[in-house]
C-alpha cells in the first residue's frame, strides 16, 4: 500500500519539505481505503500482495493490516508537520476501529491454531498471517508464531503460501521474522532466521533472498534484499520513526549474544551508530556519531526507549 511506505518513508527521511510534499499523496490514499470498508469494517480489494496468484476473497488480512499501519504513520507524520488535531484524531480513531474490526472478521481457529483466516471463507493456514506481527497487533501472537513454525507452513525453504502447497514467496518469510521479532519471541526467531541465512545466503543458491518459486525459478528481487535488511533494524533493533528526527527503540536481545550494535545508520538526517551489550542482565545502550552521544543508559528486556536526535 503507497500510504503505508510513503508515511514511514517521510518520517525516516528526515526532511520536512518531502514529507509536506507527501502528505497530500496519504491523505488520498487514506481517504481511498477508509471509501472501501465494508460492513464489518475492513477493507474491500479484489486483489493482495499475491496479485491473483493465490484466493484473497473480497476482503483480505494484508491489505487491512497495511491500512492499520499507514493510519498509525500518518498520525506521527501528522503531529510533526502540524495538521489540525481534529483531523489527526480521526485517524487515530479510524485505527482504533479497524484493529477491533480485524480481530472480530479474521481473527479465527484455523488448523488447529488460534491465528488468522486470510479473508472469510478461508480455512487452510497461509503465510501471510504474519502480517498482523509486523504491524503491532500482537493478540493472536503465541498462536500465529506456532502456525508459522509448524511442519504445516514451514518448509525448507522457508514459509509456503499456502499450507500443503509447494509454492513459496521470500517475502512472506522475511516478514514473519520481523514479525515474530517484534512480537519478543526473540530466541525461537533466531533459529530460524540462522536457518533461513544459511540456506539463502550460504548454500547453493546465493547471495540474495529469492522472489517466488516455482513462478521465476527463484530469480533475484531486490526488494526482497530489502526486507533482509529490514529483519534487523525493525524486528532485532525494533525501530520505528514516530518524527523527522527522532525513533522508537525497542531492541531484542538473543539470550546467546553479548553484545550487537548497527554502524552508520543513515536517517533521520543523521549518521550515527547503535550499541546495546548484556551487563549484569541489564541491557546498556549506547546511540551515538563520532561527535555526540544521544543516548547511554541501562534498559530492561523488551523496554521502548525514544530516542531525540535533534537535542
Amino acid at each position: 500500500m503507497i500510504a503505508y511506505g510513503a508515511a514511514r518513508f517521510a518520517l525516516a527521511s528526515g526532511n520536512r519539505e518531502q514529507a509536506a510534499q507527501l502528505w497530500p499523496l496519504i491523505e488520498w490514499c487514506l481517504e481511498y481505503c477508509h471509501r472501501k470498508l465494508n460492513a464489518a469494517g475492513v477493507v474491500i480489494s479484489d486483489t493482495d500482495e499475491l496479485e491473483g496468484r493465490f484466493p484473497a476473497g473480497n476482503a483480505n488480512l494484508c491489505t487491512s493490516s497495511l491500512y492499520y499501519d499507514a493510519l498509525n504513520s500518518a498520525v506521527y507524520l501528522g503531529e510533526v508537520l502540524g495538521k489540525e488535531k481534529k483531523q489527526i484524531n480521526i485517524y487515530k480513531d479510524q485505527a482504533a476501529a479497524l484493529k477491533v474490526a480485524i480481530e472480530k472478521y479474521f481473527g479465527a481457529r484455523i488448523e488447529g491454531f488460534d491465528t488468522y483466516r486470510y479473508y472469510k471463507e478461508n480455512d487452510t493456514l497461509r503465510a501471510w498471517i504474519c502480517i498482523p506481527l509486523t504491524m503491532g497487533i500482537d493478540e493472536r501472537k503465541e498462536g500465529t508464531i506456532d502456525a508459522l513454525f509448524s511442519p504445516r507452513l514451514w518448509t525448507v525453504d522457508g514459509l509456503a503460501s499456502l499450507a500443503g502447497d509447494l509454492t513459496f514467496w521470500d517475502r512472506s518469510t522475511l516478514y514473519a521474522l520481523r514479525g515474530v521479532l517484534a512480537a519478543g519471541e526473540t530466541n525461537q526467531a533466531l533459529r530460524f532466521l540462522h536457518y533461513y541465512s544459511n540456506r539463502r545466503l550460504l548454500g547453493d543458491h546465493v547471495p540474495y533472498p529469492v522472489e517466488a518459486y516455482p513462478e521465476g525459478s527463484q530469480r533475484h528481487l531486490s526488494a526482497e534484499s530489502g526486507l533482509y535488511c529490514r529483519i534487523f533494524t525493525e524486528g532485532l533493533f525494533g525501530i520505528r520513526p514516530p518524527g523527522l528526527h527522532s525513533f522508537s527503540f525497542t531492541p531484542r536481545f538473543p539470550d546467546s549474544w553479548s553484545v550487537m550494535s548497527l554502524r552508520h545508520i543513515h536517517a533521520f538526517e543523521k549518521d550515527f551508530d547503535i550499541r546495546v551489550e548484556r551487563v549484569n542482565g541489564k541491557l546498556m545502550v549506547l546511540i551515538s556519531d563520532q561527535e555526540k552521544i544521544w543516548l547511554s543508559r541501562f534498559i530492561s528486556e523488551g523496554e521502548m526507549v525514544i530516542v531525540n536526535l535533534e537535542q
